[in-house]
């Protein structure tokens, strides 16, 4: 049911209850004004008879009802006259007033005065005058009937002026219940028009303003959807070159360590075998063959310097417990002043190649970083396994994060970690240490298990 007739059907059913109660009062006032009028011509009657009765009876009967011939009717009243033995002689005619009309029976019971009879009694008969309320109930009737008719057109015009009024006000209405199924429909370009009505005004401006916000809004999740696709492209391009870059690396240091190590080991050979046969012939050739092989020794140990940082070979041979503990070790013997303390715990649980080969870089850029720009003396390294993930904890007791924090003009080396590091699922956590130093955490979760067990 709409609205516009619910408040139809409360108008009518006020109005009705309205009418009613009008003609529940306008019929009280017709009982009393029927029962007065006709109880006050009866007593009039009465007393008008009463003085001419006399007169006329002592002339005897047929000069009474020659009297009552000559008067007729007497307002609303009947007269009846009877002779001494109770014999009617004599009723007087019928009102011609609304003649052959009379009011329902159940109107006319309803606005019925009390019975008024007044009997006047004379020698040789008897007068009898009765009250007749029939006229004055069949225009009590008409009235009512004017009445009622009038409630009923009152009826029907004030229903269908508020039918109009309502219809008028509540359109804006209207107007909102569609806008709001186009906006259900997914459509948010159609803002409502200016409204009439203070509150048809206040709810329209209130949809345009939630309209406005909701465009925002989907607009900003359009540009956040379209950012993190370029962010997810980014990243997949980032691990892309991250395994290219890898892959070179291993290359190369395979590269190095296969062809190029032979080939200087081998000149060391051949310089050491030419000093030997040229050391009592010419002291000059076998101090240059010397030079040679001390440079080839040199290179040597430089080129199997670069190649751990290059590609750790230990970590692709012997796992990723064994590559920390000689990157550990290496550390040392470069900084013989550095406390390094390394625990490495996996159990039976190893990690796949990337996932191995990030936390080795973590580790190695974590002590690079700590020796390189915190100066630390101590460094404590742990990757044990907790609750379906790996955690490496890196802290150290150095200077502790710059004020511009992990990402500084021309080094990324930490922003890398942490973009690689989420790239594979995991979480990375840097901050400074208490009371000094920094403290690094990475967590990646377990991917593969193996049988391998070791504790560093």
């Amino acid at each position: 049911m709409s609205l516009r007739l619910k408040i139809n059907l409360i108008v009518g059913a006020i109005t009705i209850l309205f009418i009613g109660a009008v003609l529940a009062l306008q019929l009280r006032s017709m009982r009393a004004s029927v029962e007065e009028e006709v109880i006050a011509a009866n007593r009039v009657a009465a007393q008008l008879l009463n003085r001419t009765a006399w007169r006329y009876a002592a002339q005897g009967t047929p000069a009474m009802l020659a009297f009552l011939q000559s008067v007729g009717r007497v307002r609303s009243n009947d007269i009846v006259l009877f002779d001494a033995a109770g014999a009617e002689l004599y009723r007087s005619p019928t009102s011609p007033y609304k003649a052959g009309r009379d009011a329902p029976a159940w109107f006319a019971a309803l606005i019925a005065p009390t019975p008024s009879t007044q009997a006047i009694e004379f020698p040789g008969g008897k007068l009898v005058v009765n009250a007749n309320p029939t006229r004055a109930e069949i225009d009590a009737w008409d009235d009512a009937v004017a009445l009622t008719t009038g409630g009923v057109v009152l009826l029907l015009l004030v229903n269908a002026l508020v039918f109009w009024l309502v219809g008028r006000t509540t359109k804006p209405f209207g107007q909102i219940v569609g806008a709001l199924d186009t906006l259900q429909s997914g459509r948010f370009d159609k803002p409502l028009p200016p409204l009439s009505g203070s509150e048809a005004a206040a709810i329209g401006a209130a949809f345009n303003r939630m309209l406005g916000v909701l465009q925002q809004n989907i607009e900003t999740e359009r540009r956040a959807a379209r950012a993190e696709r370029e962010l997810s492209d980014s990243r997949e391009l980032s691990r892309w070159i991250d395994r290219h870059i890898e892959q070179e690396r291993q290359l190369i240091a395979s590269e190095l360590h296969d062809e190029l190590g032979q080939s200087v080991t081998a000149m060391r050979s051949m310089a050491l075998s030419i000093a030997t046969r040229v050391q009592h012939i010419d002291p000059e050739a076998e101090q240059a063959a010397r030079v040679i092989a001390d440079e080839s020794s040199r290179l040597y140990d430089a080129m199997h310097g670069i190649i751990p940082r290059l590609r750790p070979l230990v970590l692709d041979s012997f796992g990723l417990a064994e590559a920390l503990d000689d990157l550990a070790n290496r550390s040392r013997r470069a900084h013989p002043a550095l406390k390094l303390d390394l625990n490495v715990t996996l159990s039976d649980i190893t990690l796949d190649a990337e996932a191995s080969l990030a936390l080795y870089r973590a580790a190695q850029e974590g002590i690079t970083n700590a020796l390189r720009h915190g100066e630390a003396g101590h460094i404590g390294l742990d990757v044990t396994s907790n609750a379906g993930e790996l955690v490496l904890t890196l802290i150290d007791d150095g200077r502790g994060l710059p004020p511009e924090g992990i990402v500084r003009p021309g080094h990324f080396g930490l922003a890398w970690l942490a973009e690689r590091v989420e790239g594979l699922g995991g979480r990375f956590e840097v901050a400074n240490a208490e009371p000094r130093g920094v403290r690094m955490q990475i967590q990646l979760p377990i991917t593969s298990l193996s049988a391998e067990s070791t504790a560093t």
